[in-house]
């Protein structure tokens, strides 16, 4: 029952994040000539260019990442994925709708309108659903970079050159103050969701105390394909135990959390590590 209250609760703080995220940028962004950024950015660019619905754009362009992520992640996160994206498309189709404006300078719109997408973003993401396929190809990119060397690389990289595109896309295809405003819109956004998600785009150490590490093991190299450091320890009052260590980025901490709760008895931490050196 408490698994199933939690599940509910994340689908509807993702459903609340997805409408404070679609209110955003129909409601305040796109009226004060800024675009958001990632995939919904690229739909922007694709609406404002041919004169498509923004909704259908936003959703279909997203639909072959949130394929992906099912492919990569697993069905929990697609799940999570889809409904927030479904909320997030219907939400812009509703607000595109509503009479609604901020009398105040273009600035200050923008920096309102990137918080509260920033806030509806990081209860996304918090709660382990997405609604941005940039995040979704980072994870490919670096899961396909791991699989061939052997080293945690962090996503900041591959995100920062995925936007760096867009926003030369809005200045080349819009213009110059579209482009900037929606640079301050990705720096106001991803300032919140690196504080309330502890940097999600930096690689994350989970730290595993147990008595019984076998089956944590095989679950973690089938289901993630990734190894574990493995260390003798000794709890004051429990004895003798095993301390896994095992690095993996924000998207794959969800699938982490589920492979801890099937193997009880075990006491987590997770850390964000800026740099590995090799």
């Amino acid at each position: 029952m408490n698994k199933r209250l939690e599940d509910l609760m994340s689908f509807a703080m993702i459903t609340i994040g997805a409408l404070m995220a679609s209110f955003s940028v129909a409601c305040i962004l796109l009226p004060n000539d800024a675009i958001d950024y990632g995939t919904a950015g690229v739909a922007i660019i694709v609406s404002k260019m041919t004169g498509l619905s923004l909704s259908l754009c936003v959703f279909f362009i997203f639909l072959p990442f949130l394929i992906a992520g099912v492919w990569i992640l697993g069905k929990k996160f697609g799940v999570k994925a889809a409904v927030g994206s479904i909320v997030y498309t219907v939400g812009l189709a509703v607000f595109e709708r509503v009479p609604f404006e901020l009398n105040t300078e273009h600035f200050l719109a923008v920096v309102f309108g990137g918080a509260i997408l920033g806030a509806g973003l990081s209860l996304i993401l918090r709660h382990g659903g997405c609604i941005d396929g940039s995040e979704i190809f980072a994870n490919i990119v670096i899961r396909k970079l791991s699989d061939k060397t052997g080293k945690n690389f962090s996503m900041s990289y591959i995100l920062i050159a995925f936007n760096a595109c867009v926003y030369m896309a809005a200045f080349l295809l819009i213009n110059r103050n579209s482009a900037l405003l929606s640079l301050l819109v990705y720096v106001i956004a991803t300032t919140i969701i690196d504080h309330f998600t502890d940097h999600f785009e930096a690689i994350k150490q989970v730290t595993i105390i147990t008595k019984e590490p076998d089956e944590l093991i095989k679950a973690i190299k089938k289901e993630l394909n990734k190894t574990c450091t493995i260390m003798n320890s000794y709890g004051a009052i429990a004895g003798e135990n095993r301390t896994l260590i095992c690095y993996v980025n924000y998207f794959e901490l969800q699938k982490m959390r589920e492979i801890i709760s099937r193997n009880k008895g075990t006491f987590s931490t997770v850390s964000t590590i800026d740099e590995i050196l090799r």
